[in-house]
């Protein structure tokens, strides 16, 4: 049976970090611990860029080199090399967000196709992922949800969101390299998960190449995953899910409630917590024709997965399974399971240090909503920092 005392182990966890790099992620879960600090400094973060002052060291020193692998892909190498040096995989994350014309679009699946190939040279990098909105513009996206007809230019940039999409997936299947591709607001998904299942339908014929994700907050995926199961074995492909809990609550029920409609998001937290648990089963009852991600900073899941694993009699190394976190946070879930033989990826956010501002900024602050992530990580710091002192 699983040891459900695993990720205590805070000497595997934090073994490739130097006590310079232990002490820094001290100091920076500590500041995140400040639900106020953390919106004080976010603006005068945005502020100093905005009036482009030389704060771009300070950044790059503190909180980028935390949850940053680097600002492109080659600066990304060593933080890629030291991972799979202790057998954890990455997944580089191109995190520039918020662009919305088309050279910018084309410029973002450059980068994506360019990560495939570089995937196909490193044993470390089996997976690539990308954002829908980073090919094609949200609007068009909720237009076609929202089941609006396109005007002839608007058909035209959907037509090339579809073709990004289909060239990512026919290089990705030729590299048999797979592709993450993450879950935005509910009122763009319907679209966007349209679009991921054809491209399911046409690359993941033999094996799995093409994931979508599950946003277990919102109480209605569970049916949409038993609906896309039963097309996947009419239609004779097999399925790819990442499933995470969610990251838009806030935002989704406030927009609820101005446009009133009911809330696509679970209740609570428990009921999220259920809904996870019970997709994610699901899943495992159904990994000959379903491939899942399990995207989670969650102890409680991540030991009943390998539960399921143990109960099922699945491989530790079947590559229908994988676990996932993000770098800089849950180190004593990754580096625990990859050393019991897991398969598990960091994702991994590279971009310029302004540009990926959005994202290092959003982090922060799901960090100080999450209840407990923050102390549990200044926990098993304290609990590091004190065995190295003995």
């Amino acid at each position: 049976m699983t040891n459900h005392k695993l990720f205590e182990d805070t000497a595997t966890a934090f073994a490739i970090k130097s006590n310079v790099e232990l002490n820094r992620a001290y100091f920076l879960f500590k500041m995140l611990s400040y639900p106020p600090l953390v919106k004080i400094g976010s603006v005068l973060t945005n502020i100093a860029f905005k009036a482009n002052l030389p704060i771009s060291g300070l950044v790059r020193h503190t909180v980028f080199d935390h949850f940053c692998g680097g600002i492109n892909e080659e600066d990304c190498l060593p933080v890629i090399d030291n991972l799979y040096a202790e057998g954890v995989s990455s997944v580089l994350d191109y995190s520039v967000e918020g662009k919305a014309v088309e050279n910018q679009f084309d410029d973002a699946l450059e980068k994506i196709l360019k990560i495939i190939r570089f995937c196909d040279e490193k044993k470390a990098m089996p997976i690539v992922v990308f954002k829908p909105s980073g090919f094609g513009r949200f609007y068009l996206y909720q237009k076609k949800t929202e089941g609006y007809k396109f005007n002839d230019d608007e058909q035209a940039e959907w037509d090339r969101i579809v073709a990004r999409f289909d060239k990512v997936c026919k290089l990705a299947k030729e590299k048999d390299v797979e592709v993450l591709v993450d879950g935005e607001e509910s009122w763009m998904q319907d679209a966007a998960d349209d679009l991921v299942e054809d491209m399911m339908q046409k690359y993941n014929k033999d094996k799995t190449i093409v994931y979508n994700t599950l946003q277990c907050y919102r109480w209605d995926r569970f049916d949409y995953l038993k609906e896309l199961h039963k097309r996947a074995k009419k239609d004779g492909f097999k399925v790819g899910i990442k499933i995470v809990r969610g990251a838009y609550m806030e935002k989704e029920r406030e927009r609820a409630e101005e446009k009133g409609y009911p809330s696509p998001i679970c209740l609570n937290k428990k009921a999220t917590d259920d809904n996870f648990n019970i997709s994610m089963r699901y899943m495992f009852e159904n990994l000959d024709t379903i491939s899942v991600f399990i995207g989670t900073h969650n102890e409680a899941s991540c030991y009943m997965a390998m539960d399921f694993m143990d109960t099922y009699n699945i491989d530790k190394q079947d590559n229908n399974v994988w676990f996932g976190q993000l770098y800089g946070m849950s180190d004593h879930i990754s580096f625990n399971l990859a050393k019991k033989g897991y398969n598990v990826a960091k994702y991994i956010p590279f971009g310029p240090v302004k540009d990926v501002m959005p994202y290092l900024i959003r982090r922060a602050e799901e960090n100080t909503s999450v209840a407990g992530q923050t102390s549990r990580e200044l926990t098993l710091l304290t609990e590091e920092k004190r065995r190295r002192k003995a």
